[in-house]
């Protein structure tokens, strides 16, 4: 298991677009993943509980993946929500 905080950095936020990308990107791997933002914990897999989040840029957050494939993962899915 791996774990990191991350600053979001796309425009406007993980809503709508960049939200679907993220959980397309997410989807791609085999390992559970989840996103944790003040004491609440999603499933990173899943549009509506991202969007239950309403993360905006600037916004700080924990990824967390579990797996196989946890660190190429997390690492890829940083990078997007960071803006890189």
């Amino acid at each position: 298991m791996v774990e990191r905080n991350v600053t979001i950095g796309v425009e406007p936020g993980l809503q709508a677009r960049p939200a679907a990308q993220f959980v397309q990107k997410a989807n791609s791997y085999s390992s559970e993943i989840f996103i944790e933002k003040d004491e609440k914990r999603i499933n990173a897999k899943s549009i509506m509980g991202l969007m239950s989040l309403a993360l905006a840029k600037g916004n700080e957050i924990k990824l967390i993946a579990d797996g196989p494939d946890d660190e190429e993962a997390l690492a890829a899915l940083a990078d997007f929500v960071e803006g890189k």
